[in-house]
């Protein structure tokens, strides 16, 4: 895939997604990436959002590429930038459905903590496994 993305997950678009000038407002697009990276989370690494050890953002960032609207069918590219002992940065695109380049791209960093005390903690053995299994290359 020349997107360089392993694992995609679809996300619809709604009717209020669309902002005044017609294409989906910015904040559509980190709720895309969050949703996505936090069910391919809770699919495949068996994140548990009320567990010991919880996923928080740390730092986000977004670059708009080209526009998108309702009712576009968009799919989020989900990849690695680096994966560390207590955190990951997510290297994500939205895309079209079937289309490799691009309309936004963004990275999300994840610093895993202990739900009850909030200080770092190891990644869960489930979602590293998960990450090297299905997005380390």
């Amino acid at each position: 895939m020349a997107s360089g993305y392993l694992v995609r997950m679809p996300f619809l678009t709604r009717w209020n997604d669309n902002d005044q000038y017609g294409h989906l407002n910015n904040t559509v697009y980190y709720e895309a990436m969050d949703t996505a990276v936090n069910g391919w989370m809770i699919r495949d690494g068996g994140l548990d959002t009320s567990g010991d050890a919880i996923a928080l953002c740390a730092a986000s960032s977004c670059e708009f590429h080209e526009p998108a609207g309702f009712p576009e069918p968009l799919e989020v590219g989900i990849g690695v930038e680096r994966l560390g002992r207590t955190s990951v940065t997510w290297s994500l695109g939205i895309l079209r459905r079937g289309e490799d380049g691009p309309l936004a791209t963004g990275r999300f960093v994840h610093v895993f903590v202990d739900a009850a005390t909030r200080r770092p903690t190891p990644i869960p053995a489930g979602i590293r496994a998960a990450i090297e299994g299905q997005l380390v290359g």
